[in-house]
């Protein structure tokens, strides 16, 4: 393996990240130190940065931060934890596990993220082992969960073809497992396992990531045409499964997907993986770490907004990286099948498995699950996981599938659902059940403006609109977020608002329904009442003269309100 801190595609001199994750003896750095610290609720900078790697980030209440100054207190300091499940899929068991330990120790609720994880906000620093033992006990991790590595691997949660989401999220497992970390940091520093040997003197390696992992994040997803859940073109190594007859052939390979950019920088901006080629199940696991390499080898370690692996790809070019891939492969992938995708929404209600069993896909809205007021969603899937003996699943949309019902178990369920109303999301607008949000106020530091706690109140308006100009059964996929960072892939949405500024945000308009084609910016720093003034006429227009079947975004591009942009380098021209 080359020497990835020697590699990089600028001259300037590495990112202090980079340092921090060289001195780090293989991410433990002084974590076990700070954590024991009782002086502060807080970790030094250079720990947070390992942090991630463990699954981690340090936040604090942004809400309280201007009393708790006035109070001379330090901020109200605490941890968010993310917890891994490979395709988004839990046992009952281990959402009880959740759900205790979120009312144990963190804000009484918990979070289905847009990668098929869990996270815990609110936990504060002298929780944090109890928490991550806690996780490990019921077989889930918090490694990886966060970090310059490959994170969590997302799967189609097909409630429909069971045999192919069997084989699908079986090979998510495998590459999860094959691109796991190896370091044992994380169980001496969290689990209490006694270190045998410094790994500074050459005993522990990382063979795939090697001392200073990767340049940035990286993100594998797979999806199941015709479903396209996983956004699976956001991704830095997308995976498409090719299947007939229930039976999986393989994978199509997409390379390059990414949502985040900076503001007022052109240089950054989201892109849409391309795709390159087809291989069968058996070679996906060499094919996704021969990848992995050549971002670890060839990304940039100087500029950390210019480190994720498709700007790797975009300033070499698409067959630059097929030739690079070919080599370290020692074969070559075979031409792309031909696939067809018509959503990358959920689909609420009962469905029956092909193996017979029942499923059923709950809207929650943004992901956030908890008891407010007479709507006991916690409490109500509390009492599910007690007498459900399926699985659950978390989709890339934040919702929650109760998959695997037996026939015996599905009155149970439904007895379940209706006591505690939990059926009534299904009375969401079309709008509403296609929208999709980050967390951002309070805990989230990158935050500009709101996102979760503000996207109902905006959707409750735009829905009057549709209402008045009779669509609100239209399915229009609308995402927010409240950073450019696009933890809510907002730049693959048909509608959607990236926060700039407390109240402010930028609309873009023309994603593709199915995922496959960017947003483009339509206006820029708006506040309500101009993002209400300027959907109204559009969506009246929509509504009068769309073509039979033509969906929002593609009318926003025919209607001449935006152009169409299929490759990143387009997103700012």
């Amino acid at each position: 393996m080359s020497d990835n801190n020697l590699l990089s595609p600028n001259s300037a001199p590495h990112s202090d990240v980079e340092d921090i994750k060289r001195r780090s003896d293989y991410l433990r750095g002084t974590l076990r130190e700070s954590l024991e610290d009782r002086i502060t609720g807080s970790i030094s900078e250079d720990d947070n940065r390992l942090m991630k790697f463990h699954g981690s980030y340090m936040q604090d209440d942004r809400d309280l931060r201007n009393e708790r100054s006035k109070q001379k207190l330090e901020p109200a300091y605490q941890f968010m934890v993310r917890v891994r499940a490979p395709g988004g899929v839990v046992t009952p068991q281990q959402w009880l596990m959740m759900d205790r330990i979120a009312q144990k120790y963190a804000n009484d609720s918990i979070r289905l993220t847009t990668r098929q994880s869990f996270q815990l906000h609110g936990v504060i620093k002298w929780n944090m082992k109890s928490v991550i033992q806690e996780v490990h006990q019921e077989l889930l991790s918090t490694l990886a969960a966060c970090g310059d590595v490959n994170r969590n691997v997302m799967c189609n949660p097909n409630p429909y073809q069971s045999e192919i989401h069997e084989q699908v999220y079986e090979w998510a497992e495998k590459l999860s497992r094959h691109l796991e970390p190896r370091t044992r940091a994380y169980h001496e520093i969290w689990l209490d396992e006694e270190k045998v040997a410094d790994s500074r003197d050459g005993e522990e390696q990382e063979p795939i990531y090697g001392p200073v992992y990767l340049p940035r994040k990286f993100k594998i997803g797979i999806a199941v045409p015709p479903a396209n859940e996983v956004d699976v073109f956001s991704q830095d190594l997308g995976l498409i499964a090719i299947h007939e007859n229930g039976k999986l052939i393989g994978f199509n390979v997409a390379v390059g997907g990414g949502m985040g950019m900076t503001h007022g920088d052109p240089k950054t901006y989201p892109q849409v993986a391309r795709v390159v080629g087809f291989v069968k199940p058996e070679r996906v696991v060499d094919v996704a770490e021969k990848t992995v390499t050549i971002q670890r080898d060839y990304g940039d370690r100087a500029v950390r907004k210019h480190a994720r692996f498709k700007y790797t790809i975009d300033d070499r070019g698409i067959e630059w990286f097929k030739e690079e891939l070919h080599k370290r492969l020692g074969w070559e992938l075979e031409p792309a099948r031909p696939y067809h995708f018509e959503h990358n929404g959920d689909r609420y209600g009962w469905a029956k498995g092909s193996n017979g069993k029942w499923h059923f896909t709950l809207f929650i809205q943004n992901g956030r699950v908890k008891d407010q007021g007479d709507y006991r969603l916690m409490t109500g899937l509390r009492e599910i996981a007690k007498a459900h003996t399926g699985d659950f699943r978390l989709t890339p949309n934040q919702n929650l599938i109760i998959g695997n019902v037996t026939s015996q178990k599905k009155k149970k369920i439904e007895q379940l659902l209706d006591e505690y109303k939990l059926t009534d999301g299904a009375a969401y607008t079309a709008l509403r059940r296609n929208s999709m949000a980050c967390v951002a106020f309070p805990t989230c530091g990158l935050a500009m403006a709101e996102s979760e706690r503000y996207l109902p109140t905006l959707l409750d308006k735009i829905d009057t609109i549709l209402d008045e100009a009779g669509l609100r059964e239209e399915e229009i996929v609308v995402r927010m977020t409240g950073c450019p960072n696009g933890c809510a892939r907002p730049a693959l949405a048909e509608m959607s608002f990236i926060g700039k500024a407390p109240g402010k945000y930028n609309m873009y308009l023309g994603g593709g329904f199915t995922g496959e084609r960017l947003n483009k910016l339509y206006r820029e720093n708006i506040g309500e009442s101009e993002i209400l003034g300027e959907l109204k006429p559009i969506l009246n227009r929509y509504a009068k003269e769309r073509d039979e079947g033509e969906h929002f975004g593609d009318f926003c591009i025919r209607a001449g309100y935006v152009k169409e942009v299929h490759n990143g380098l387009d997103f700012h021209a």
